[in-house]
């Protein structure tokens, strides 16, 4: 007889599957891969450094998990292309995706330059818009469904002082996913946006100043910031067949109360 602890083990399970994880030597998409790793996935930490993707995979490792690295530029359509062929060739197949590579910046809104404009959209939303397009139309194809977990942003729900361009891009985001959901149901290819509220991580410690902070934990009901590792349950949840398979379309908000806190 199965033990309740046998049936959560098999219900949030990633055995036998491949995720790739785009942005995946960042903070919390690399926790985002552990998590998965240690449910039993083997992981592709993908972005631009290696050394970045060593003390992760290291510690998967250790645990008994899977890991590799590959280097690839997420806003670029041939290098996605060239990292599709490239994890096929070595695991043999694509089960989950997830498109977390990002930037942010700090700028007022009417000194933003054009510049700076499009490297954020290039790299928040045409990475995910490529990430989707190439990986999705292997899922698709494939016929044997799948996961892609998208970044999305508290920002992109509700736009954030400070930081124009990335909330314009997370909520592109936000809305792409749905958009696939919708379009991807029928061949069972899952697409669901993770969206954290407030983590310390390299992107935002910019613009995380004193007065910030302070202003950041007056909004958040449970008086603190995040940490990487609690993103793992909807990570997994989303990434399972088992548990989330008739979850498409959806948002997951991961933030302490953030968005429930009005007055």
């Amino acid at each position: 007889m199965s033990t309740p602890s046998d049936y959560l083990t098999s219900l949030y399970s990633l055995r036998g599957k491949v995720a790739v994880v785009i942005g995946g030597t960042g903070e919390l998409c690399g926790a985002m891969a552990e998590g998965m790793a240690g449910a039993g996935a083997e992981v592709v930490l993908v972005g631009r450094n290696e050394e970045k993707a060593k003390p992760r995979i290291a510690r998967i490792e250790a645990a008994g998990g899977k890991a590799w690295f590959a280097s690839a530029e997420a806003s670029e359509k041939a290098a996605l292309e060239q990292l599709l062929q490239t994890v096929l060739a070595k695991s043999g197949r694509v089960d989950i995706v997830v498109n977390g590579a990002g930037v942010n910046s700090a700028t007022p809104f009417l000194e933003i330059a054009e510049d700076e404009f499009d490297r954020i959209v290039k790299i928040n939303l045409k990475g995910v818009f490529l990430g989707c397009q190439i990986f999705g139309k292997y899922l698709v194809d494939r016929g044997e469904g799948g996961s892609i977990i998208n970044l999305g942003s508290m920002s992109g729900i509700v736009p954030l002082s400070r930081v124009f361009t990335y909330s314009a891009t997370k909520a592109a985001v936000h809305n792409l996913s749905k958009n696939l959901a919708r379009e991807w149901a029928p061949k069972r290819v899952r697409v669901n946006t993770i969206v954290p509220g407030f983590f310390p991580a390299e992107q935002n410690r910019k613009i995380l100043s004193p007065e910030r902070v302070a202003s950041i934990m007056t909004h958040t009901p449970m008086k603190r910031f995040g940490e990487a590792r609690e993103l793992i349950g909807a990570t997994l949840l989303m990434a399972s067949d088992a548990a989330g398979g008739f979850i498409t379309g959806s948002e997951i908000v991961v933030d302490g109360g953030y968005h429930a806190m009005t007055i």
